[in-house]
């Protein structure tokens, strides 16, 4: 399997989808196909990694206008990756997906592994557990000063969630949580219990395989 990544890493992305499908890309490499080409001051890979940012940062809900105030792009690639975004949401986004096992939540999240920085997700879900959102909450180290509980429950609050599965990647692949890890989900926890948004699980999720808080009973 690894054997396969390396050589797959040294293709361009059209020639990689080419090779192995579309499938196998992953979202900086999907939207550098969109873009085709960058600039001088900032080539498709950089200019690639900013889209996938503002993308993350702003949870899919993202105008042409603020594509457009990253230099690079204009109205042309903002409008064509507004519009592809657009037809996603209208034709290829799968039914509402109902939540039983911890592994259920993993292809919600799992083109978040590709990321050089820990995200800190969650996904609120409605008294059937089936998905209502995914949300990325912070970029960076999981920190309970970063991680404040208005942030993970204000979306929730909205979404008239009845629970929340919380879920971050490790870029290092150790599974282990840290007593970071362990001290902000007992915090959320309390919150939630205050509430009346129970956290049903956190997933902590990397390239080769996932760690579930409730699998392990630490919650």
């Amino acid at each position: 399997m690894y054997r396969y990544k390396n050589k797959a890493s040294s293709l361009q992305p059209r020639e990689k989808a080419k090779k192995y499908g579309m499938k196998n890309l992953s979202d900086k490499e999907l939207i550098s196909i969109l873009l085709g080409s960058g600039t001088k001051s900032n080539p498709i890979d950089k200019l690639s990694n900013k889209i996938l940012e503002l993308i993350d940062t702003s949870n899919s809900e993202l105008s042409t206008e603020e594509l457009e105030k990253i230099n690079g792009i204009g109205v042309a690639k903002a409008s064509m990756i507004g519009a592809s975004m657009e037809f996603s949401r209208r034709r290829l986004t799968p039914s509402i997906q109902k939540i039983s096992y911890p592994t259920d939540i993993l292809p919600a999240v799992r083109h978040f592994v590709t990321r050089p920085q820990e995200y800190f997700i969650v996904i609120t879900l409605n008294g059937a557990h089936e998905i209502i959102k995914t949300r990325v909450i912070s970029i960076g180290i999981l920190n309970k000063t970063l991680i404040h509980p208005r942030e993970v429950f204000s979306d929730a609050l909205k979404d008239r969630a009845a629970s929340l599965v919380l879920a971050h990647n490790h870029p290092s692949g150790n599974l282990e949580p840290s007593n970071e890890d362990k001290e902000v989900t007992k915090r959320l926890i309390s919150a939630g219990d205050i509430l009346g948004i129970k956290i049903l699980d956190h997933i902590i999720f990397s390239h080769r395989s996932y760690f579930s808080f409730t699998e392990n009973q630490i919650i």
